[in-house]
């Protein structure tokens, strides 16, 4: 079976879109940042994701690039990354904040000499803001005291934004895994189960068909754990009239799209299916106003607009839509601030979230922008309000 993933010259091709953008800012190098629970920037440039200690790519003016791994994962990295150059900083360590006292480690200096850039008064972007550590930009500018360090996320907003058909396909095929994902814990939900034992089945079935990894950490929530916007699973027991709210997920070569939706133990009695219809009514709202040169703020603010008229002000918490591609959440979002248009292959969860006073729901799917409409990636939540017979 041929896997799903990302070839290798994508990646360098990567690199060269980001160079020349480097290049059209007058900007020496940039340096990216990745955590454990944020890897996608490095990764996007180098295959590798980090585990405990962080992981950074430095990419310079010229095209050379490099990676950057903490004291334990030299061969991890030279293992599983796509760069030949990979060096060993003190900087990109674990939180439990060891010494290394033996080790011989590299220096910011010896990273940037490897791709090209010399002397010290330079400009460097920092395209992972939020990511970047203290210790890494500490070690940065006492590496370079004499440097201009910028702020440029926009770089990699734009980089990742517009998807090629390789990413498209890797999102594809986790919308598959997570349809049978969705499906089996559906077939398993009954009373007496648990929120954490229904996670369960869902990662022994995305791993059976396929998934690196869960997209996000996956949950099955009930009654009033669905006000959640985020939350965790419990091991509360499910148990008939509970609205149980999924959220599974499968990434394939890094790339993460998930499934939303709730389903209700029983005969949904009306008040709940009020709120739980007009949720599922804004969703396929804000659906049918996607499309290629439309205004993103243009569709937050209707939908906002929309929550206000219908007596659901209070019970709003975000916009209509988030990015979506390597990490479940990316940028950009869909705000009443966004004011960019939409393009082809610009990649979207549209994740519609209500909360309650005493439940919330959402349902929530991925989706390509086009330039008449939108492409889907699951028919699933076509199915309506699922009421199982219990």
């Amino acid at each position: 079976m041929n896997r799903i993933c990302i070839p290798d010259h994508e990646y360098q091709e990567r690199i060269a879109k980001a160079a020349a953008m480097l290049r059209s800012r007058n900007l020496d190098a940039m340096l990216v940042v990745s955590t454990e629970s944020d890897y996608a920037n490095a990764r996007y440039f180098s295959g590798f994701w980090p585990l405990f200690e962080r992981a950074g790519v430095v990419i310079s003016a010229s095209g050379d690039a490099a990676l950057i791994v903490g004291p334990e994962s030299a061969v991890f990295g030279k293992d599983f990354g796509k760069l030949e150059k990979v060096f060993v900083l003190k900087e990109f360590r674990e939180s439990a904040d060891p010494s290394y006292p033996e080790l011989h480690a590299d220096t910011f200096r010896d990273v940037f000499r490897a791709v090209g850039v010399q002397g010290d008064v330079i400009r460097i972007g920092l395209g992972s803001y939020v990511e970047c550590t203290l210790p890494v930009y500490e070690g940065l500018v006492q590496a370079y005291p004499k440097a201009e360090i910028v702020k440029c996320n926009d770089i990699m907003v734009n980089l990742r934004k517009i998807k090629s058909e390789n990413e498209l396909a890797c999102i594809r095929e986790g919308f598959r895994i997570i349809e049978l994902a969705t499906n089996e814990v559906i077939r398993n939900l009954r009373p007496g189960v648990t929120e954490l034992e229904m996670v369960g089945v869902a990662q022994r079935v995305i791993y059976e068909n396929g998934a690196e990894y869960e997209g996000l950490p996956m949950y099955v929530f009930s009654q009033e754990s669905t006000r959640h916007a985020i939350s965790r699973s419990r091991h509360r027991i499910i148990r008939k009239g509970d609205l149980v709210q999924l959220n599974l997920s499968a990434k394939i070569d890094g790339y993460s799209p998930s499934i939303g939706l709730p389903v209700s133990m029983g005969k949904m009695e009306e008040k709940k299916r009020e709120l739980v219809e007009f949720c599922r009514e804004m969703h396929e709202w804000t659906c049918e106003r996607i499309r290629a040169g439309v205004i993103a703020s243009d569709i937050a603010k209707e939908f906002y607009a929309m929550y206000k008229k219908n007596g659901y002000e209070k019970n709003y918490v975000y916009g209509p839509c988030h990015g979506t591609g390597m990490i479940e959440v990316e940028a950009p979002w869909m705000e009443t601030t966004s004011n960019y248009p939409l393009e082809e292959n610009m990649t979207f969860q549209v994740d519609t979230f209500i909360s309650g006073d005493t439940f919330g729901c959402r349902w929530e799917k991925g989706i390509a922008v086009k330039k008449n409409g939108y492409e889907s990636y699951t028919d699933y939540l076509k199915k309506g309000i699922i009421e199982l017979d219990i």
